[in-house]
């Protein structure tokens, strides 16, 4: 129900496909094992799903979230029901699906829901390896570990969290051929990604360098920053179920529970030494929740289980009506939900102006590149990616630089000075997120911006 609910929502959105949404979708129009800052199968599923049902809309990019999230909640009822009994497995399922991550991961795909249902099964067959010692486990639970890490790097928390259980836990060790079996299938699954790494000068790791700022600038404490994140995991993970995470935490029993809390554990202790030397965004964690929603709702009383979905619900409930409802409501300062509209106007108005000139486009702005290659898709206009120097800094400079062999006037859309003389041109709508922006068209010469 819940399901079909978040896919009613979505059928009446009314925000734009957000940046990353849009880049996952034109990942998905250039098949490869592995792209500039993640790995393939957000782009692999967007493009199955999209050829399945005949058309780009952005309800078909956004419509796996809402099922794979389904799909989690039932991997992970299925493990609680095996660690403890038929009604903490109904608990675990409806609190996941009311999580605050859940709610926006459905209606808006990334890679953390991707990964989910593959973190969640990876779960459910290493506690069933360590029953059954059958090799088919072994290998299913490398598997889902590997389609984890090949949803989203942050899946590789699975293999430390596994580690740390065996060590600690007599009753999750599994012996070494089950290991080495369950290893070498993620081996197998994410072999490719990593040869398309070590071919393509290592872009994804240096992306991830990059993310990490500190590897680069060095070392920096920030209290401020840590307790931002540390903070922040509350509206991730909902207040009562997050307060229930640091209890089981803090008095982790022997077997099922320490288990748990040590497969949870491992991403938010890295994020939040992440964000102690630089910065962190709220997200970085989400691999703590799977592990961590079981061992939440095993260690709150029914009374606090109740409470946890009482508050869940509201922005569970919240999210898809302000998604049908935008622009409203509004704020003194704009739409609330201003970053995921005005960027498809933006877009229209850039290909209008761009026909009317008879130009093509460049720009040198990541969010606009995005959403013009998606607007676009069967545009006749030409838009490329403003000439850089050194490493490539997007997906689009990357794979769609400004030809060597353009010359002439081109249509520069940015938000910075080019350093290019040219006419300014007008036309450009900026609402939503642009609205108050300084973006300009500007005819100017191919030659100059390539000499910048």
């Amino acid at each position: 129900m819940a399901v079909a609910l978040r896919l009613l929502a979505l059928a009446f959105d009314r925000t734009d496909l957000f940046v990353d949404e849009v880049q996952y979708w034109f990942w998905g129009q250039n098949l490869d094992f592995g792209y500039y800052s993640k790995p393939p199968l957000i782009g692999w599923l967007i493009r199955l799903v999209t050829d399945l049902a005949g058309s780009d809309a952005a309800f078909w990019v956004r419509m796996p979230g809402a099922v794979l999230h389904g799909i989690t909640a039932l991997l992970l009822g299925a493990l609680a029901a095996r660690l403890a009994d038929g009604r903490a497995a109904l608990w675990t399922v409806a609190i996941y699906l009311t999580l605050p991550f859940t709610a926006l991961g459905s209606v808006m795909i990334s890679t953390d829901t991707v990964m989910a249902p593959a973190f969640a099964a990876a779960l459910l067959f290493l506690f069933r390896l360590t029953e059954s010692r059958r090799t088919s486990d072994a290998l299913l639970t490398g598997l889902f570990a590997g389609l984890a890490v090949m949803a989203k790097y942050a899946g590789v928390y699975f293999l430390i969290g596994a580690g740390l259980a065996m060590l600690a836990c007599p009753a999750m060790r599994i012996g070494w051929r089950q290991a080495a079996l369950m290893l070498l299938a993620f081996a197998v699954v994410v072999a490719p990604n990593v040869v398309w790494n070590l071919s393509h000068d290592l872009t994804t790791v240096s992306h991830t360098m990059d993310n990490a700022g500190w590897v680069r600038t060095g070392a920096r404490f920030h209290p401020g920053s840590l307790a931002e994140f540390f903070f922040s995991q509350f509206a991730v993970f909902g207040p009562v179920t997050f307060a229930a995470l640091l209890w089981g935490y803090a008095r982790p029993r022997l077997g099922t529970r320490r288990a748990l809390a040590l497969l949870s554990v491992p991403a938010l202790m890295v994020v939040s030494v992440q964000a102690l030397l630089d910065r962190a965004y709220a997200n970085w964690a989400i691999a703590t929740y799977f592990a961590g929603t079981v061992l939440a709702v095993l260690v709150l009383p029914r009374a606090g289980r109740i409470a946890a979905l009482c508050v869940n619900l509201i922005p569970t409930l919240a999210l898809p009506v302000l998604i049908t409802l935008a622009p409203w409501p509004r704020t003194d300062s704009g739409p609330l939900l201003e970053r995921y509209l005005g960027r498809h106007a933006l877009s229209g108005s850039i290909l209008a102006l761009a026909r009317a000139e008879g130009l093509p486009v460049v720009s040198d702005n990541r969010d606009i590149l995005a959403d013009l290659f998606y607007i676009g898709r069967d545009d006749t206009v030409r838009f490329y990616a403003a000439p850089e120097e050194g490493r490539a800094s997007s997906y689009y400079a990357q794979m769609r630089p400004m030809p060597e062999r353009l010359t002439g006037e081109v249509l520069m859309i940015s938000t910075s000075d080019t350093g290019c003389p040219g006419a300014r041109l007008e036309g450009l709508t900026l609402t939503g997120v642009w609205a108050g922006r300084d973006v300009v068209a500007q005819r100017v010469a191919a030659t100059c911006l390539r000499g910048r």
